[in-house]
């Protein structure tokens, strides 16, 4: 196959992204990515349909086209929420599918909560009615505010979240989340590599970042995100010479949503990404 870029970091319809799994594919294959991987937040429930669709469009090339990495973003936290990217997990591990499950039971209960505040602020609501808005995915707070932007309460997303679902509103609901290391653990049990996604997105000085990677490394952490979407001048060269001093992996994405995150494409981010498709072999490597 010719190995041209890729893109680690993508949502579809099984989590929050506007795309489904299939059309995902389907624009990485018009876009000329040589691989992707979706990262759908506490689900792997996509990656059938994707890698079902990457075999169909390879058989009929009569070569590979397009690879598709299995994978997931799991939300853990500390005093902040804080994403760990699961790489070349078995999806097929009855253990790692029912923790999901388990996870993604706990996120029902907080979303619950969440539409109870909404209607005490006058915000009529339902998770039944965001469940059928939003068929088979993984309710966030991305959903919430498309169905409040939807139902006319606000005209945007950034009022939605200034009003009323933004971490110190009245109406957000903290998730009861794993902790990193809980995080790597559960995806290092089912096979996984475990990335530190978007380092650079909690609000942390450079020498926290530091010290908390190294905490991270000791808990079993395999590579960091260092090529984002929102990086900017001296960010990924932060990042990589971070990851150098702890001897972790790099990789990179784009953060993918679709509509549900204007701005950004897949495999450009936000027009200066390029993923090369060398970042792979090194977690192909590292697998054997």
């Amino acid at each position: 196959m010719e190995r041209g870029l890729i893109d680690l970091h993508i949502h579809s319809t099984a989590s929050d992204g506007f795309f489904t799994p299939a059309e995902d594919v389907k624009m990485a294959v018009k876009l000329g990515l040589s691989a992707i991987a979706l990262t759908d937040h506490d689900t792997v429930e996509g990656f059938k349909e994707a890698e079902e669709e990457a075999f169909r469009i390879n058989s009929e090339a009569g070569r590979e086209i397009i690879k598709v990495i299995p994978a997931l973003e799991l939300s853990t936290a500390t005093d902040r929420d804080i994403h760990i990217l699961g790489y070349f997990v078995d999806t097929e591990n009855e253990g790692f599918v029912n923790r999901l499950k388990e996870i993604r039971d706990q996120r029902d209960i907080r979303n619950e909560e969440m539409c109870k505040r909404l209607r005490e602020e006058g915000v009529e609501i339902e998770l039944s009615e965001l469940k059928k808005e939003f068929p088979g995915a993984i309710i966030t707070r991305a959903h919430f505010a498309e169905l409040i932007i939807k139902k006319g309460y606000v005209s945007d997303r950034k009022a939605v979240f200034q009003k009323y679902i933004g971490d110190n509103c009245s109406c957000y609901v903290k998730l009861k989340s794993l902790t990193p290391g809980e995080g790597i653990d559960i995806i290092r049990s089912a096979g996984g590599i475990a990335v530190l996604a978007h380092p650079l997105l909690y609000r942390m000085k450079l020498p926290e970042i530091d010290a908390f990677v190294g905490t991270l490394k000791e808990a079993g952490l395999c590579g960091i995100e260092a090529i984002y979407s929102n990086n900017r001048g001296y960010d990924e060269q932060n990042m990589r010479a971070l990851a150098k001093k702890y001897d972790l992996l790099i990789t990179g994405g784009s953060d993918f949503h679709g509509k549900n995150n204007k701005g950004v494409e897949m495999g450009r981010g936000k027009g200066n990404l390029k993923v090369p498709y060398e970042i792979l072999d090194e977690l192909i490597a590292f697998r054997s």
